[in-house]
This record gives C-alpha cells, sequence and structure tokens, in this order.
C-alpha cells in the first residue's frame, strides 16, 4: 500500500536545512569588509609613520574582529537551526551570543565575555522576535497589502451624511440629491425653474 501524501500544510512545515558553511564564509566576507573600512578609517585619524599600510599593521585587529564575529554568527545561527530543525528567533539569539563573546575576547576578562555575548544574544533575539525590521512585527504575508489598505482608507472614510451635516451642504460638499434639493429651493424662493443634470429635454 502507497504511502499517503503529505498535506500542502504540512510539506509547507517542513523545514529546509540550511547550508551554514557557504553562509558562513559569505558572511565572513562582507563582514570582513566592513571590519576593513573601519579599520581604513581609523587609521586615517592617528597620526604615525605607516602610512596607509597602517589600516594593516595597526588596525588589522579589527579587520579581523568583524570578519570573525560575522562567520561565527552566520555558522551558530544556521547550525543551531539544522539541528533543531526550527527557524525562529532562538538561532539568531544563538549566533549573537557567539559573535559577543568574540568581542569580548579583546578584554580577556571573563566579566566581558559573557556580557558581550549576552547583550548581543538578548539584542538579536529581541530584533529577530519582532519581525526583524525597524518598523515593528512584519505583516502577514498572506493578506494582499493593496487589499488591507484599501480596506483601511474605507474603515477611516469618514460618511458624506456625518460630513454634510458638520460643514453644511454646499457646491462642493453635498450629499446625493443636492441638485434636485437646490432646484426645489431656487423654485420655491424664486419661482425659477433651475434643470437638473440628466434631466430629460423635450
Amino acid at each position: 500500500m502507497a504511502d499517503p501524501q503529505p498535506s500542502q500544510d504540512q510539506v509547507e512545515e517542513l523545514y529546509q536545512p540550511k547550508d551554514a558553511i557557504t553562509a558562513a564564509i559569505k558572511a565572513t566576507g562582507v563582514t570582513g569588509a566592513a571590519g576593513a573600512f573601519v579599520s581604513t578609517i581609523q587609521n586615517t585619524l592617528v597620526r604615525h609613520n605607516a602610512g596607509a599600510w597602517g589600516a594593516i599593521t595597526r588596525f588589522g585587529g579589527t579587520t579581523a574582529l568583524f570578519a570573525a564575529m560575522g562567520g561565527a554568527y552566520e555558522f551558530t545561527k544556521n547550525a543551531s537551526a539544522n539541528l533543531r530543525e526550527k527557524d525562529d528567533a532562538y538561532n539568531p539569539a544563538v549566533g549573537g551570543f557567539f559573535a559577543g563573546t568574540l568581542m569580548g575576547l579583546r578584554f580577556r576578562s571573563p566579566a566581558l565575555i559573557l556580557g558581550y555575548g549576552t547583550g548581543l544574544s538578548a539584542l538579536l533575539f529581541a530584533f529577530s522576535f519582532t519581525g526583524g525590521t525597524l518598523y515593528g512585527y512584519q505583516k502577514d504575508p498572506t493578506v494582499d497589502e493593496v487589499s488591507r489598505k484599501e480596506y483601511m482608507r474605507k474603515n477611516r472614510r469618514r460618511p458624506i451624511e456625518q460630513t454634510v451635516n458638520e460643514l453644511g451642504e454646499s457646491a462642493h460638499v453635498h450629499a446625493p440629491g443636492y441638485e434636485q434639493r437646490r432646484a426645489q429651493r431656487i423654485k420655491e424662493a424664486y419661482g425659477i425653474d433651475v434643470p437638473t443634470h440628466g434631466a430629460s429635454t423635450s
């Protein structure tokens, strides 16, 4: 007897393993480049005789630290996801802890190593838990954004009757049937028949 086919929901819930090594190599390159940029800035702010080579000889540790932190974060984050088979906020927290400990190693203090690791872990956990953006939790991807905005626009739009009651009726702000009511008022006041829009002509 053939095995039953999994449902669409079960297929979507299956965890897809991540290539932790490739991701770590890419992250190391990106953060290493950022560290090299910071090292160059540090080199230009300090007076010495090393010239441009000072970015490597004097401040190369900054480049190495950035590269190591990026690689450690990305590798441990994806390795944690693969081991747990879950893609949630705890994985960035694990990666942040290892990256933070590398930052604390420069001070050679167990308290600072643990403190930097815990602090960066908590920061990345909160950032990931709130949706990974600076604007709060991400919107539901299953909801059409155009429909959502249209609903919000209609939901916040005030009825025309309420606007007319507050501002009064005029040629620019009026409720349906305004032309007929205006023609009726003119006829009652001056005895003049005013044709309305859409009226039939003989």
